[in-house]
């Protein structure tokens, strides 16, 4: 278990303690008052801004609405004073800022609305009214109780059960016209946006697999790629991925798709030993710092993992083997990174691009005008680089 702390409060004159959980990036506060059905929103919305930690001692139900209150207060539209006009020429755009800025909103969000805490048993109940029995999805979330109480923010609480319902229920993500359910566990990132799982699907596969039908998934995560290539005749695929729960997730998917004599899995950083036909990776799209567990799938720090595969890949390739780097372009709309620093992370790992398989994406938010980040998100392409060991 990761991120366990303790955290301490007083309670009826007497100080108490319990295990802190915060895989989701919630801090722990350092000042903790108990909360119940007396605090009102504008209070309870007062002393989350200014840091403390709400513990709930009351009606479940009523925390809940109480956390909707609050997350009405963040969402509404902040007033803004209109600026003095000047002669000065206006100056530069920062690269990145509406991303940071964006960004800086929405960890400040959080930091809010994970002020309400709830207190967990030594087997996951709550002695709470109305709440309800979340001990499986606890379990499944965080491993066994081991008789320990702890405390955890009421939105980690609600991932954790949801991520449980999504674990029960599975997603289907399209793959080669037939829909692939794939069941992703807690802090697994779900395979939510197809077209890169599609784009997998279409490309031409590299003559070498006739001669050596061998490909490794980089970074497997939920096992979508990998079963994807196995349906599409690969007799042999190597997973990795550094995080015991992807590879725990795989190997359960898998598993159920029937096919985990086809795909092998290890736990190490980016490639197996051994040379392949096929290397595919798909990482982390933005160059930021990652908090909680689900963010290390969408940001990648310093994009070390993108650089790190790049660097790799001509030693992993055999003769005429192709890596498939699947990447959206969003960091570049967002002056995050730029085609040429990818072009030339590129060639200096000697490398060349063979060819390119482009697709828009059809989320939500790419469709949304008030989105802070729709001029970017609009634009965005994601593209399949088919890489060659160059000379």
């Amino acid at each position: 278990m990761t991120g366990l702390s303790e955290l301490r409060w007083t309670e009826k004159g007497e100080t108490r303690s319990a295990l802190w959980r915060m895989d989701s990036g919630a801090v722990m506060p350092k000042t903790v008052v108990l909360a119940d059905d007396t605090l009102t929103a504008d209070s309870a919305y007062r002393l989350a801004c200014a840091g403390t930690g709400l513990l709930w001692r009351s009606d479940f139900q009523n925390a809940r609405q109480l956390l909707q209150a609050m997350a009405r207060r963040m969402d509404q539209p902040k007033k803004t004073r209109a600026k003095k006009a000047t002669s000065d020429a206006a100056p530069a755009p920062v690269p990145g800022a509406a991303f940071h800025a964006h960004r800086l909103a929405q960890s400040q969000r959080n930091r809010v609305l994970n002020s309400i805490l709830v207190e967990l048993d030594g087997d996951y109940g709550m002695a709470l009214r109305r709440a309800p029995d979340v001990r499986q999805a606890c379990v499944q979330a965080f491993g066994p109780a081991q008789g320990q109480r702890s405390v955890l923010s009421l939105r980690s609480l609600q991932g954790a059960v949801g991520a449980f319902e999504w674990r029960k229920n599975g997603v289907e993500v399209p793959g080669m016209g037939v829909a692939l359910r794939i069941y992703p566990h807690y802090g697994v990132f779900s395979p939510v946006r197809g077209e890169y799982v599609d784009l997998v699907a279409q490309a031409p596969l590299p003559e070498a697999l006739r001669t050596q039908s061998l490909a490794f998934d980089v970074g497997v995560g939920t096992g979508v790629l990998s079963a994807v290539l196995a349906r599409r005749g690969v007799e042999q695929v190597v997973g990795t991925d550094l995080s015991e729960r992807a590879v725990a997730c795989a190997r359960d998917n898998l598993q159920r798709l029937g096919l985990q004599n086809q795909v092998s899995l290890v736990k190490t950083h980016l490639f197996p030993t051994g040379q392949a036909a096929l290397v595919v990776c798909n990482p982390p799209w933005l160059p930021a710092r990652p908090v909680g567990l689900l963010d290390q799938a969408v940001y990648d720090e310093g994009s070390q993992m993108l650089k790190g595969f790049l660097a790799g890949l001509h030693e992993h390739l055999c003769e005429g083997g192709e890596g498939w780097l699947v990447l959206s372009d969003l960091a570049e709309h967002l002056g995050l990174r730029s085609r040429e620093a990818l072009l030339g992370w590129i060639a200096d790992a000697g490398l060349v691009v063979l060819g390119r398989l482009d697709a828009k994406p059809v989320h939500a938010k790419a469709q949304d005008s008030t989105d802070p980040l729709y001029a970017a998100r609009s634009a965005e392409v994601t593209s399949l680089w088919r890489l060659g060991a160059a000379g």
